[in-house]
């Protein structure tokens, strides 16, 4: 019955040629044109993995979350109607624009758009970048992660972990309360960050090459679409960079994810910030900027470290081409 992936996002915005090039060209995607006033991108045998289209509304239309069969629509169809989240079910002629065999639709107390989908369509045709890349790292771990600004990050906690299911990887309450969530291996495919905001904060994407992310951290440079430099997370181990987007969120560039065993992860308290190092922003007030450096400034003086690949068994394995 569990969620397994993140499948798929969709996007607003009525910038489609300003996203055609930045998940093209930038990000690495391939460029799919559909008829109308929308565009679609690859990353693998997928058909499509983002939707954006030129439509009213704030700037994330839906989240598409991967479950095994349509038995387990019905079932998370009886659970979040049983906790008061209204739930219908997509006709066929949405699941062919998703490219899947069914779905169903919900929304979670903040207002977002859920999808459930089972039966995602895969295509014989080579999955073909819009820049020389070595390719995403995605499979049984889905697209890479979502992450929504909230004003109150316990207020959609229940939702999360209680009625979709998803498992708490950790959490941090300086310098703003964070919860990160697993539905896989990956260490967090969903996360709430408590802003004071509510709206999309970013989506990751993961790559298989290191220089994947350095040469595109080289064109955000270039183009100044930098927001967030280089660094490395304390709880996922990320090596990545965040670009700013044509829709204003943020997509976060990243190699050599974490991944845990989710039958036996203990969640714990991050008490070292979200960096190692690097990671500085910009365009945060001056104030919370000098906290997150100092954060990061401790980290390094503690010697805080993330293990190295020869001491990490799955990332050895993924360099050596087991």
């Amino acid at each position: 019955m569990p969620i397994t992936a993140l499948g798929y996002l969709g996007i607003r915005s009525d910038r489609l040629e300003d996203w055609g090039s930045f998940a093209s060209s930038l990000l690495g995607m391939q460029r799919i044109d559909h008829a109308g006033q929308q565009l679609a991108f690859r990353m693998d045998d997928r058909k499509q993995r983002l939707v954006v289209s030129d439509e009213p509304g704030d700037a994330l239309a839906f989240m598409g979350w991967e479950v095994s069969g349509p038995e387990d629509l019905d079932r998370f169809a009886t659970r979040l109607s049983d906790a008061g989240h209204p739930v219908e079910y997509g006709p066929s002629e949405l699941a062919d624009r998703r490219y899947v065999a069914g779905l169903i639709t919900a929304r979670d107390p903040a207002g977002n758009r859920i999808e459930l989908f089972h039966g995602p369509m895969s295509t014989d045709d080579a999955f073909v970048p819009g820049r020389p890349i070595s390719g995403f790292k995605t499979g049984p771990f889905g697209m890479g992660h979502a992450v929504l600004h909230v004003k109150d990050a316990r207020r959609l906690l229940p939702f999360y972990r209680d009625v979709l299911g998803f498992g708490v990887s950790d959490y941090g309450l300086d310098p703003v309360p964070m919860y990160f969530f697993h539905v896989n291996g990956r260490h967090h495919s969903f996360a709430i960050i408590g802003t004071g905001q509510e709206g999309f904060h970013h989506f990751m994407v993961e790559y298989t090459n290191l220089d994947d992310v350095g040469q595109g951290y080289d064109l955000a440079q270039h183009d100044d679409k930098v927001a967030f430099t280089l660094g490395r997370h304390t709880n996922d181990w990320a090596t990545s960079y965040y670009a700013h987007t044509p829709s204003g969120f943020f997509v976060e560039s990243g190699w050599g994810v974490r991944v845990i065993e989710p039958d036996t992860w203990e969640p714990e308290e991050m008490r070292d910030g979200p960096s190692l190092w690097g990671h500085d922003r910009p365009y945060l007030p001056t104030e919370l900027r000098q906290k997150y450096t100092d954060m990061r400034l401790a980290n390094g003086a503690k010697g805080l470290q993330a293990p190295p690949p020869t001491d990490c068994p799955w990332l050895y394995g993924m360099l050596s081409g087991r």
